[in-house]
């Protein structure tokens, strides 16, 4: 679907604009128009290289985008001020914002747990949506605002933490799970985190490398095209993840920033496996105590309770919320141990420059990338149920040492997907068919010269 690769002979001169590096396999495109829905895909890979923007032009998609960020800002200042839910207890009442559960975590010395939280649900969300607002109104009134890279750099960072969607499921849970305690009364807040769940799927479908084009655009930036010959083999471009500009490959021993945006370019992530496997242990290690320790302790009139991940996984499943176990079942249980057996089998065997099945590693590094995010659930709804249960002369719910191992094990494997280089899959493939060209070539060149000899 509009899409051309470049041949290893092929000689044409392109605007940098017109090339994408494909991000999971590393070969390079040319882009051509799609119409708006589509998508253009890797051949090789299957990996999705980029969509086709609306025919209305750029200022129509500017003016949408900087209404859904305006919108979807509103609705997040709601969200974080007004209860969520409220309980009440034969008179009792007990209610609770996100703030103030985090709040509650900070006291009880889950200082870690805390922060991940804030972090996930309320910093890196709020960057994403000020960051965009503040460049794509600049672009809309004709101007390249101050910081332009670094904040558009920010845009993306805070887009691969931002965990809304994953919060408003745990909201859900916890909702059903307290409505065996007591009465549950929804509140602002549960809506409002509804309705910024919805705009931020809107929004995040903006690419924001498009915004480079058009920050380019304005200040006439004239960035060279680049020519393309027959490259040696092996050779390899410079894509920019941060812009997605291509440099030119780099001569041995030399080092390269991009001229857009100033992101250091390699042409892979530097010492990708060892720093894979370094987290990687780390978060098979913290997984047992993940398991084995509580992830909430109960405190009642009829005495205390510890809560594990399993346990509570039981507990869903014996009063009858057996949708509810199965969901906190594979997020808190199957998907951790998913990502560590797919990350460990993915840096073994680009450790040992493997060509077994590329393409299928790929789809489970993407998968792995996708489904990351979704073990925080059982820290979310931990978070809720302790700010929700204060009832001081009934029952108190406080965070246990599982929590915190258990987030920990989450932000690990995050990073350690992200420090893997998935074009390390295709490098053993893209040797092999480099070293067939030249032996090919050379066959051809020593039968042409036998040749010669007879005729002479």
């Amino acid at each position: 679907m509009g899409k051309s690769r470049f041949g290893r002979r092929q000689t044409s001169t392109v605007h940098r604009y017109d090339l994408i590096s494909c991000h999971d396999c590393g070969v390079l495109y040319r882009k051509r128009p799609l119409r708006p829905r589509e998508k253009a895909r890797c051949i090789r890979c299957r990996s999705v290289l980029y969509r086709g923007a609306h025919a209305r032009g750029a200022s129509a998609e500017l003016s949408k985008v900087v209404a859904l960020t305006l919108g979807a800002a509103l609705v997040f200042l709601i969200a974080q001020f007004f209860p969520i839910v409220e309980l009440d207890v034969n008179g009792l009442t007990s209610s609770a914002t996100l703030l103030g559960s985090i709040r509650v975590l900070w006291y009880e010395q889950m200082h870690i747990v805390a922060t991940m939280v804030f972090l996930f649900t309320i910093l890196f969300p709020a960057i994403e949506l000020a960051s965009l607002l503040y460049v794509a109104l600049g672009l809309r009134g004709g101007v390249k605002v101050p910081g332009f890279n670094r904040v558009l750099r920010a845009v993306q960072t805070a887009r691969e933490w931002g965990m809304t969607e994953v919060l408003m499921i745990g909201i859900l849970i916890t909702v059903v799970k307290m409505t065996s305690l007591a009465t549950v009364l929804p509140q602002p807040g549960l809506f409002a985190f509804g309705a910024l769940t919805l705009m931020l799927a809107i929004v995040v479908s903006f690419d924001p490398k498009a915004l480079w084009n058009l920050g380019d655009d304005l200040t006439r930036q004239a960035l060279p095209g680049i020519r393309y010959k027959a490259f040696a083999p092996g050779e390899k471009v410079l894509p920019c993840h941060a812009c997605g500009l291509v440099a030119p490959p780099l001569g041995k021993g030399k080092h390269l920033a991009c001229v857009r945006c100033g992101t250091a370019l390699h042409v892979r992530k530097p010492d990708s496996i060892n720093r894979t496997w370094a987290l990687l242990i780390a978060a098979m290690i913290l997984y047992i105590p993940a398991n084995l320790l509580p992830v909430m302790v109960t405190q009642s009139l009829f005495g205390a309770q510890d809560d594990t991940i399993m346990s509570g996984v039981v507990l869903f499943w014996t009063s009858g919320s057996k949708g509810l176990a199965i969901i906190i079942f594979i997020a808190s249980v199957v998907v951790p141990m998913l990502k560590l057996g797919v990350l460990a089998l993915l840096a073994f065997t680009a450790q040992r420059r493997s060509r077994w099945r590329p393409r299928q590693r790929t789809i489970l590094y993407r998968m792995v990338e996708f489904i990351g995010r979704w073990s925080m659930l059982d820290i979310f709804v931990v978070t809720l149920t302790v700010a929700l249960v204060r009832f001081k002369s009934l029952a108190v719910i406080t965070a246990g040492p599982g929590a915190l191992a258990f987030g920990a094990v989450v932000v690990l494997t995050m990073l350690a997907a992200m420090q893997f280089d998935p074009r390390l899959i295709w490098d053993p493939v893209d040797d092999k068919a480099a070293e067939d060209e030249k032996r090919s070539s050379a066959a051809n060149t020593g039968n042409n010269t036998v040749i010669g000899e007879q005729h002479g």
